[in-house]
């Protein structure tokens, strides 16, 4: 019997699929990515033109690469596109040619503290051609002539995203956003495009109450062309977050939105310390992933960013060793978790109205004391019921009620729905 696999091990797979394509934030790469994601959940591919104007920003000219390599005097390819896409300094421009490694020299990067590892390096709107190699492939290489070729392409095309919508109960929005910009580098941020597959999937199954828009794009230029293109129904979104490294060991962490107060804040603060998880909530910065693009004054968006190890926080980051051995399927469930927990909250939490808020209405009557009998929480149950008929003036909502009476939120959404039920509140 074939063992059981769950989302870690699924996402983990679908980690794995992705790993080897060469991405950037144009380009076939990004294609061929969207296509196995598209895989798992429907997607709308949007193909944006070369040169189109989005807010302060001009989409750029396409980029595809078809091989690279450094060969020496044998025709050894000491440096090959083939074996790592880390390998060549991302958007470089063509080249064939043959130098001495003393020019060469110019022309690559290395971490010299890492001596093992290849660093990820980018030249997105600066002509350049590199190639990133391990130091001690570097120290290994003869004084001589090298035979230098970079067989790419830059010309007018498309930047490309795609979007997943679930539909739910109002055209109010959630946003989860991922950038799929980076080349072979698990955790940031395949894993990231992992979890929003399978929490697209997972909503897919319920009747969420708001419509959850997941974004997949490429980072900064992708998220402000989406801007620019959807700047008429930004207000829809009620809600977002972004996902990034998302599979390491470490402990979670969620950057807060730039109004450090707007709902989804105070969801994931709840979530985060009610699961007692080792976490850490930093405050907003306007460094770092597509957060600060909808959180720019202009939208002033309440989105804020869930990660394990934060971006730069881990020797890894941006280097070979963020490999397909550094992302686990726990990490990845765990992640996953959370945002289902936390988007359970957010879709579960509104206002409601006592219909019965003068004097304590007789809940035995109606049979609600009734149904706690046998509970292991009924104590906590009926302290919920009563919480929850105190704050019902439409203004107070049912996250207010967990935090000021220091109830789980499952609880009192359950108090409410009761007493709901009894007509004694009203949404």
């Amino acid at each position: 019997m074939a063992p059981m696999t769950g989302p870690g091990e699924e996402m983990h797979a679908l980690v794995e699929r992705m790993y080897p394509l060469c991405r950037s934030i144009t380009g076939d790469g990004v294609r061929a990515t969207l296509d196995i994601v598209g895989e798992h959940i429907p997607l709308q591919v949007h193909e944006v033109p070369t040169g189109t104007q989005v807010l302060d920003w001009t989409v750029p000219q396409e980029w595809n690469i078809r091989d690279a390599y450094i060969a020496d005097s044998s025709g050894r390819r000491v440096v090959d596109f083939a074996a790592s896409s880390l390998h060549v300094l991302g958007y470089s421009m063509p080249v064939s040619a043959t130098m001495p490694l003393s020019e060469l020299r110019g022309h690559l990067h290395t971490l010299p503290d890492h001596p093992a590892w290849v660093p990820y390096r980018t030249s997105y709107y600066k002509p350049e051609w590199g190639f990133c190699l391990a130091q001690e492939t570097l120290d290994a290489m003869p004084d001589g002539e090298y035979e230098v070729r970079v067989d790419s392409t830059l010309a007018d095309g498309h930047l490309t995203y795609a979007e997943h919508v679930v539909p739910g109960q109002t055209a109010d929005e959630v946003i989860v956003s991922c950038h799929v910009c980076h080349p072979s580098l698990a955790n940031d941020n395949l894993a990231g495009i992992a979890v929003a597959t399978y929490l697209a999937r997972a909503l897919a199954e319920q009747n969420p109450y708001y419509t959850y828009r997941f974004i997949f794009a490429p980072g900064t230029v992708g998220a402000i062309t989406w801007l620019a293109r959807n700047a008429e129904r930004v207000d829809r979104v009620k809600h977002g977050l972004v996902l990034a490294c998302a599979g390491d060991s470490g402990r979670l962490t969620y950057k807060q939105s730039r109004r450090g107060d707007a709902e989804i804040d105070r969801v994931m603060r709840h979530v985060l310390a009610s699961s007692e998880r080792p976490h850490q909530v930093k405050e907003f910065t306007p460094y770092g992933y597509d957060e600060r693009q909808f959180c720019s004054p202009g939208f002033d968006l309440g989105v804020g960013s869930l990660s394990r190890t934060p971006y730069a926080g881990y020797p890894e980051y941006h280097t070979s060793a963020d490999d397909l051995d550094f992302v686990s399927p726990e990490a990845m469930a765990d992640t996953l978790a959370v945002c289902r927990e936390a988007f359970a909250v957010l879709d579960r939490n509104r206002s409601y109205v006592n219909l019965s808020p003068y004097g304590e209405p007789q809940l035995g009557r109606r049979g609600l004391y009734d149904s706690l009998g046998g509970r292991s929480d009924a104590k906590q149950a009926q302290m919920a019921m009563l919480w929850v008929l105190s704050l019902s003036d439409g203004e107070h909502t049912l996250l207010d009620v967990a935090e000021r009476a220091d109830l789980p939120f499952d609880t009192v959404a359950a108090a409410a729905d009761a007493l709901h039920g009894a007509e004694l509140i009203k949404a």
